[in-house]
């Protein structure tokens, strides 16, 4: 138990760190490659906050440990929105885009419901993860269009100064995102030998413990981009990991592997579809994540946690 105590503390250390360097690198790419930070959030970080999530999961289906591979999906989205953007509404109102109220977000409502919908007869098979990755080209593909079509300001730096700035940006986020998915690594280990010393079910290590876990590069870069002003990154890395979350790894899942889907899942994914509810209604009127919505968020991700441990 000590040592498992010893690679949580460890991986929430490596994990503050490589969050920090993520948004730094990031947000410096997006002002010198001339990308908005709202595109960098819903690709580049979302995607790589997210290995955690497309590692746990694709080794859970190989295993055979199919609550693992769906609760860790399901949970991952139901705290990325409840916990991690309640927090971070919390300590700073979140200022969210047009274009993410009125697309992304409702594009994340409906791959929520997709995933519930290929749910319904207990198994995520290949033809399944067909259409999910047929869905995530598109979303890529739009992302793409729109960050073209998005207004672009010229950078103000000298000429010296950009090629050695760029590669230390790139460096940032690369290593960054290296040592998230390491500290990612060790604080779910660490937190799993806990959980099960206590002798917690598979399925709700899956919707907490790993869940949690995985989703901690997304807790800790959302909050560190609140922090340091980069609204567009603590959104849309929360948006774009949800919807990475479903048509990316559960989509790559299942073309590898048929992925059972346990009906206890039904009512998880229907809280998951709430939340997403939740954060659209939020945001939809003054495109803001106030701290009274934060607030509201972060209840109902302890009235979750109660539901799953009572019920």
């Amino acid at each position: 138990m000590i040592v498992d105590i010893l690679l949580l503390v460890a991986g929430f250390v490596m994990l503050v760190k490589g969050a920090d360097y993520f948004v730094e690198g990031a947000s410096g790419m997006a002002a010198r490659l001339h990308i908005p930070d709202l595109i960098i959030g819903l690709t580049v970080v979302a995607m790589g906050t997210s290995a955690p999530e497309a590692a746990v999961s694709i080794a859970a289906g190989f295993s055979g440990d199919a609550e693992i591979t769906i609760g860790n999906i399901i949970g991952s989205n139901i705290l990325n929105t409840f916990l991690i953007l309640g927090l971070a509404a919390v300590i700073v109102p979140l200022r969210v885009e047009r274009s993410t109220v009125r697309i992304e977000l409702p594009f994340m409502l409906v791959c929520s419901v997709m995933l519930a919908l290929l749910g319904m007869d207990a198994v995520v098979g290949r033809w399944d993860g067909v259409g999910l990755w047929a869905a995530f080209l598109l979303y890529l593909g739009y992302l793409f269009v729109n960050a073209r079509k998005s207004p672009q300001e010229s950078p103000q730096e000298t000429p010296t100064a950009k090629p050695r700035k760029l590669v230390i940006e790139i460096l940032m986020l690369v290593g960054g995102l290296a040592v998230l998915v390491i500290g990612s690594k060790m604080a779910v280990a660490g937190a799993s030998g806990l959980a099960r010393s206590l002798g917690v079910s598979e399925r709700i290590i899956g919707l907490t413990i790993v869940a949690l876990g995985t989703s901690l590069p997304e807790l800790f870069t959302s909050v560190t981009a609140a922090r340091k002003g980069n609204a567009d990154i603590a959104v849309g890395n929360i948006v774009g990991s949800n919807i990475f979350n479903i048509l990316f790894v559960v989509g790559t899942t299942a073309l590898l592997v048929d992925v059972p889907f346990d009906p206890k899942f039904i009512m998880d994914s229907l809280i998951m579809i709430g939340s997403a509810v939740v954060l659209w209604v939020a945001a939809v009127r003054r495109h803001m994540i106030g701290r009274a919505a934060g607030g509201t968020m972060l209840g109902l991700c302890a009235a979750y946690l109660v539901y799953l441990f009572v019920i």
